[in-house]
């Protein structure tokens, strides 16, 4: 089995001995500020790695474990689904312990490793009964423990060895999955340019990708893990990114780089509590952290489970995804939710809002397919797969690019009887209403349906009109003039009548436009007036030009085909258009 790589991220009270740890087992050094060393504490995020005897390779974020750098530390683990949770012999569970504890429970962490360190001088015992006690009832319930000692180096082997079964129980993360990369730190390389950091939890960067950085593509120009250039990174590594043509400015913590046209993106999302009070008596404002983002919100509680978070600005979410909620006043945590959807509706009506909780209380994640499309009547099926949901469900039905339901279409199919009924009954002459028309008034979200909509109730769209099947010969009063065109073209095929001819007839516009919709007669658009000719015009003009030697001039086909200037060109320009003729220069063209 080819060797894995993890992610973890650290927890912890403050100076507990976190990075003493990680330096222990790496032998690298985290704190990467000046100001770190001096006072003994780590203010940022620090990184570090090491193989260990299973040859897996784990690389670690050091998170910060004074209270007032909760923010940091939520910027290291959001986007790390591992957690080492350090605890030291001497001192036992602390209030920053049971504060990153409450972080871990917002975030689902379910996978990770209990260090008791500092064992050297206190028995580790007590220290990790009373973590045992923490974790009972969160996801991280039952973890290994290991008693360390990163002065002496006592159970450090122990702990290397831990980290290899964590690696073992961890599901792997896919690879060709779609990418999101959470940035938590940029900054400038002399020669290279911008440089961003983060933890890549799924999908595979590749040198040359396009990304998506907010409303701007960008391209990689090189990727590193491990301080070492590669050409490809997969999950889960931590992962440079150099970025071309872009300023490490506007690539800030917080930001993330994702496929291009694969991730939703949003401002107004609605969640599910998962920890923490009850939205009913949560404030009008929280501060909302989704991976290495930390975003003002405003809340708007739906019941006590549900509420709607109106974001500061818009971030790349999906369904499933694990929020922190952070107290704008204290700094402390507030509680964890769930994104149940991403692209919510206005609750504007009376009664709306408790409708729509009753609603998202039996919401799943993924979400289910039938409920987004019933709700919207129509989706695109790629919005369906951005949301997270099976475009191919069985219970839908595709119609091109969209999808949609039975009952749904079945309505569309009925309005659409009704308007062009309604059409024939007030027109005559018209086979029924335009297309755009048709659409707007059965409310189809797209024009594209409407071939589907058109055959379920027993319509064809043809020639930009909603008509019957088989479009009715009789044409009324116009029927014997039209009748008496078709005499006099089919003896002269290409001889098509002037205006004067047409008006003797009592044939204008209308009456020429029922003929050609009924399949009766060819309307080739032309100035100052329309050229009419019969429908085979175009097959005679084929068979004739077929003729002639290739390519010939505009002034050979009329000669050969026995016509005039005036019906020639737009004659020639309608086979232009249909791909029988193209031209070889600006005067001559040729049988395809």
């Amino acid at each position: 089995m080819s060797p894995r790589s993890l992610v973890v991220a650290t927890a912890g009270h403050v100076d507990h001995g976190k990075t003493a740890l990680i330096r222990a087992l790496t032998g690298q050094e985290t704190d990467r500020w000046a100001e770190e060393r001096r006072r003994g504490l780590t203010l940022d995020l620090g990184y570090a790695w090491t193989d260990l005897p299973t040859g897996d390779r784990v690389a670690f974020v050091d998170v910060p474990g004074h209270a007032r750098f909760i923010g940091n530390m939520l910027a290291g683990v959001g986007p790390v689904p591992v957690v080492l949770l350090v605890v030291a012999a001497d001192e036992g569970w602390r209030e920053q312990s049971a504060e990153h504890l409450d972080a871990l429970v917002a975030l689902d962490v379910r996978h990770g490793l209990l260090a008791v360190t500092r064992s050297d001088l206190a028995d580790p015992g007590p220290a990790a009964e009373q973590a045992r006690a923490a974790l009972a009832g969160t996801g991280l319930a039952g973890i290994e423990d290991v008693a360390v000692s990163a002065r002496t180096g006592e159970g450090i082997a122990d702990l290397r060895a831990a980290l290899g079964r964590l690696v073992a129980e961890v599901p792997a993360a896919p690879a060709e999955d779609r990418v999101r990369l959470w940035v938590d730190r940029s900054f400038t390389v002399s020669g290279a340019g911008t440089v961003a950091t983060g933890t890549l939890a799924s999908g595979t960067l590749r040198v040359g990708d396009r990304l998506q950085l907010g409303d701007r593509e960008v391209a990689v120009r090189g990727l590193q893990s491990r301080e070492t250039d590669q050409t490809e990174v997969g999950p889960v590594s931590r992962v440079a990114v150099n970025l071309r043509q872009v300023a490490a400015d506007d690539v800030p913590r917080g930001s993330a780089l994702v496929t291009p046209g694969a991730w939703p993106r949003t401002a107004q999302v609605d969640v599910r509590r998962t920890s923490g009070p009850a939205f009913t008596d949560s404030p009008a404002a929280l501060t909302v952290h989704a991976g290495t983002a930390a975003v003002a919100a405003r809340v708007r509680p739906l019941d006590a489970e549900h509420a709607r978070l109106t974001l500061a600005e818009p971030l790349w979410l999906v369904p499933g995804d694990r929020l922190v909620l952070r107290d704008t006043g204290t700094a402390r945590v507030h509680g964890g939710a769930q994104v149940l959807d991403v692209d919510p509706p206005a609750l504007r009506r009376r009664g709306a809002a408790r409708r729509w909780s009753e609603r998202l209380a039996s919401a799943t994640v993924p979400p289910d397919a039938v409920a987004e499309v019933r709700r919207r009547g129509a989706m695109p099926a790629r919005r369906l797969t951005l949301l997270g949901a099976d475009p191919g469900d069985p219970r839908l039905v595709r119609i091109g690019d969209w999808v949609t339901l039975e009952p749904v279409l079945a309505l569309w199919a009925d309005r659409l009887r009704g308007v062009h009924a309604d059409e024939r009954r007030d027109q005559p002459l018209s086979p029924g209403p335009t297309t755009a028309a048709a659409a707007r008034a059965i409310r189809l979200p797209d024009v594209a349906l409407l071939d589907a909509v058109a055959g379920r109730a027993g319509l064809v769209v043809r020639d930009g009109r909603v008509t019957a099947p088989e479009a009715p010969a009789d044409l009324g009063p116009a029927e014997a003039s039209v009748a008496e065109l078709e005499r006099r073209l089919g003896a002269d095929p290409f001889a098509a009548p002037e205006a004067g001819d047409l008006d003797a007839l009592g044939l204008g516009p209308r009456e020429l436009a029922a003929a050609a919709r009924a399949g009766r007669l060819l309307r080739l658009r032309a100035s100052p007036a329309d050229v009419v000719l019969l429908p085979d015009a175009v097959d005679r003009a084929r068979a004739t030009l077929a003729g002639l030697p290739q390519p010939f001039t505009l002034s050979e086909a009329r000669q050969a085909l026995g016509t005039t200037r005036r019906v020639a060109v737009p004659l020639l320009e309608h086979l232009d258009s249909l791909g029988v003729t193209r031209r070889v220069d600006g005067s001559r063209r040729e049988l395809r």
